[in-house]
């Protein structure tokens, strides 16, 4: 399917007029849950979350069947300023990796029977340094989430972004800085590892980014401090939402991906729900500000998606009880 926009006004419009949830459906699950087999609550947030999903696929009983996990990447002009403990250069060789079946979420995708895509943007044409100039013209950003839009299937039932980008954690420390405000610092971390010298580097960097431009629009957040796989992320997400696809948000670089969305049209993210709290420190402050609560808390702070895509399981066994178990009349079980 062919993004319906063709510039940022247009995908704004876009944005803002998507559909929510079915609130029959959501009523339907609510009924069937009262009857399952289990004491009241006695499943917790996985309750919580079969009935959130059922909403957004139309249906009381859903079921999954065809997760999609992609992950997109693109190069970041900003890592001229020595903002990453690795070079450029490792952003095409993990892309082989991927395509090679070689990276963890690939396994994660294998595990929980996910389709997994990989798209890369530019490779070879990195980003502007985003404190010489803005990162993305319009253009640009444009297409980065019109290829993100594309790129997800609308027969998928749940989707996962994920990126590779070296460089990428500071370009979503200087969007989460422009879209909730705060000093430089309160967002940066280390990223893939970087040592105090590095840090230090890495929050000035982002201190003249935000400095340099006007990011009070959040798409001009995204523009002048993002990368591409950033937008594309944000695409593929606003994409699921218009198919009615829920999707399921990685760790800091997505979450500040989609945070765009959120801040570009409240509501934008209902459906989707925070994966995990990764490593990264300002995680936990993105996902409060967006008032996420996390699945899981497993330290990680890989990226590509596997925060998200190891949590695709929790979702399935969800969905799975809420839609496999027996009511109590089915089972002629007594009900209290």
């Amino acid at each position: 399917m062919t993004a319906p926009f063709a510039t940022l006004e247009e995908f704004r419009h876009v944005l803002s007029q998507a559909d929510g949830p079915d609130m029959g459906a959501i009523a339907g699950a609510r009924d069937r849950n009262a009857q399952l087999t289990k004491p009241p609550a006695a499943l917790g947030r996985l309750e919580e979350l079969a009935i959130w999903y059922a909403g957004w696929r139309g249906t009381d009983r859903p079921e999954i069947a065809n997760p999609q996990v992609i992950v997109f990447a693109a190069n970041h002009g900003v890592c001229a300023q020595g903002v990453s403990a690795f070079p450029p250069e490792v952003t095409a060789q993990m892309v082989e990796n991927f395509q090679h079946g070689g990276a963890a979420v690939n396994q994660l995708a294998n595990t929980f029977g996910a389709r997994m895509d990989v798209h890369t943007l530019d490779l070879d044409l990195p980003t502007q340094d985003f404190t010489k100039a803005p990162a993305m013209s319009d253009a640009e950003v444009v297409l980065a989430l019109a290829t993100g839009w594309n790129a997800v299937d609308p027969a998928s039932d749940v989707l996962v972004a994920g990126e590779m980008g070296i460089g990428n954690t500071t370009s979503a420390a200087a969007i989460a800085a422009a879209l909730f405000g705060g000093a430089a610092e309160d967002w940066v971390g280390r990223g893939t590892g970087v040592d105090d010298e590095g840090l230090a580097r890495k929050t000035d960097v982002v201190a003249r980014g935000l400095a340099l431009h006007d990011t009070s629009d959040p798409l001009d957040a995204l523009r002048c401090l993002g990368g591409r796989e950033l937008a594309a992320m944000a695409g593929a997400i606003a994409a699921a939402r218009h198919h009615r696809i829920p999707a399921i948000l990685d760790g800091f670089i997505c979450t500040a991906a989609a945070a765009v969305l959120e801040k570009t049209a409240e509501g934008a993210l209902d459906h989707t729900v925070a994966g995990h709290l990764s490593d990264e420190l300002a995680h936990k402050r993105l996902l409060d500000a967006l008032e996420l609560e996390p699945l899981l808390a497993l330290r990680l702070r890989l990226g590509e998606g596997s925060g998200a895509a190891l949590a695709l399981g929790v979702l399935k066994g969800a969905v799975a009880c809420h839609s496999g178990m027996a009511t109590f009349a089915e089972a002629g079980v007594t009900d209290s």
